[in-house]
């Protein structure tokens, strides 16, 4: 499997005025204060929906060359994580890895089976394709205590695949960093909540 290597690397310069224009572009369209409950039941004064970064045409662009840039260098075959969080930015950075001439197929895991079909938990794979003997990043737009991504973990690793990394464009950090320490997972996020609470 070959290095990530994209045609044009960023440089640290490059990089670093990236990353503030992102952060400014997800503050913008994704972070909301105020009183909400998360999905785990918990309550929060703060709230980051990624879809309106993830769905916007210089957020979505950004956030793909930032996750790029994160991965460049590891030996990776694949990209994918859990449905619906990770679908629009893995779809956009297969595209952006293409076009820098490393191309990165993605995938994801479906939170349930399909009762239809083909009746798969992964999809995005070929039929005849399957994640055996890969390297692969799961990727997640918010991640709170690690335990939704471990799901899309466990999956591929099912699979037969290794996992490299476990990526977050945001880490609310709530246990995440811990959670994965303890199932010895690399772990890693583009940003914190903490950088959102004071920008």
């Amino acid at each position: 499997m070959p290095l990530l290597r994209p045609s044009n690397p960023l440089s640290e310069f490059e990089a670093e005025l990236l990353r503030e224009k992102t952060l400014r572009i997800i503050k913008s369209k994704s972070f909301s204060r105020g009183r909400f409950q998360l999905s785990s039941g918990e309550q929060s004064d703060f709230y980051l929906d990624m879809k309106p970064t993830m769905l916007d045409p210089e957020g979505a662009d950004a956030l793909a060359q930032m996750v790029l840039d994160r991965l460049k260098g590891m030996r990776v075959d694949c990209i994918g994580g859990l449905e619906v969080g990770a679908i629009p930015i893995v779809s956009t950075i297969t595209l952006l890895s293409q076009q820098q001439g490393t191309p990165l197929p993605g995938f994801f895991v479906r939170k349930e089976l399909k009762n239809h079909g083909t009746r798969q938990l992964l999809e995005g794979l070929a039929s005849g394709e399957s994640l055996e003997g890969k390297n692969v990043v799961i990727l997640d737009d918010v991640i709170t205590s690690g335990r939704s991504s471990m799901a899309a973990v466990k999956a591929a690793q099912d699979e037969g695949a290794r996992v490299m990394l476990v990526l977050a464009i945001v880490d609310r950090e709530e246990g995440a960093a811990e959670f994965y320490r303890d199932n010895d997972v690399p772990f890693a996020a583009l940003f914190t909540a903490s950088e959102f609470m004071a920008a």
